[in-house]
């Protein structure tokens, strides 16, 4: 549960001065979307997130997926990011499009907003930012306090990100956030499957998890180097209580 020195490079993704300067640095040439493109991601969002939910997009940046979105039909997106500098050009883009709104706001601390207050969160890198940080088991602690106090009972946290189970696991199952976690793998963009590859495992079904929520050992990726999706469930403490008493038919809910 440290930080992800691994898969992090020199920069301190965490830092809002690091992505203010990326943005005036990168202003003009478009919007950029981490991992995956919406029209990839679409089966899984509309499997889980109704149009007319109320969604809250975490360290927005400058993608298009909140764009997408309304032009498939959502109706109410709040987009929020620490960086000022891309509020404020995300702002000015998308003045006309009534369904989004922007906000400059730490994912650490949102408390501007009272709780229960979304139907969904989605997550497309921004934890993975964090994991990259200073005190990153801190910040990640922090954030994934604040999506689990604004999820509405029933209401879904999906995360999109490079970290398999073993390093994410540890963050999102604890008990105190009630989430009922079920995990997609999905072939990086432009991923062409091998012909011998010994993978048969369609990427649009849940991936099969053991009981300590970890990929079973024989297992195989279709894109060993997959993005992952963890579709987080906030279970309310009425049924959290029937689920530690019926476990197995909570499991098949």
């Amino acid at each position: 549960m440290f930080r992800d020195v691994s898969a992090c490079n020199t920069y301190n993704y965490g830092d809002a001065h690091y992505w203010d300067a990326r943005y005036v640095q990168e202003a003009g040439s478009g919007g950029f979307d981490w991992y995956q493109r919406y029209s990839a991601l679409r089966p899984f969002i509309r499997k889980y997130v109704s149009t007319n939910s109320r969604v809250l997009m975490v360290g927005c940046g400058n993608a298009v997926i909140s764009e997408d979105m309304v032009k498939d039909g959502f109706e109410d997106i709040i987009n929020i990011d620490i960086s000022s500098v891309v509020i404020a050009m995300m702002k000015k883009k998308c003045e006309r499009i009534s369904q989004l709104k922007y906000m400059q706001m730490d994912v650490k601390d949102m408390s501007f907003f009272p709780d229960d207050s979304f139907d969904s969160v989605i997550d497309k890198g921004t934890l993975d930012s964090l994991m990259c940080g200073t005190n990153a088991p801190i910040s990640v602690s922090q954030m994934l306090g604040e999506v689990s106090r604004l999820l509405k009972p029933g209401g879904i946290y999906m995360l999109i990100t490079y970290g398999d189970p073993k390093t994410r696991m540890p963050h999102i199952k604890r008990s105190n956030y009630n989430w009922k976690i079920e995990l997609y793998a999905i072939p990086r963009p432009g991923f062409h499957k091998p012909v011998e590859s010994a993978a048969t495992n369609s990427h649009v079904e849940p991936v099969p998890l053991t009981e300590t929520g970890q990929l079973p050992a024989d297992y195989v990726m279709e894109d060993p180097d997959s993005h992952y999706i963890y579709v987080c469930k906030k279970i309310d403490d009425g049924q959290s209580v029937l689920c530690d008493k019926f476990a197995d038919a909570c499991v098949k809910d």
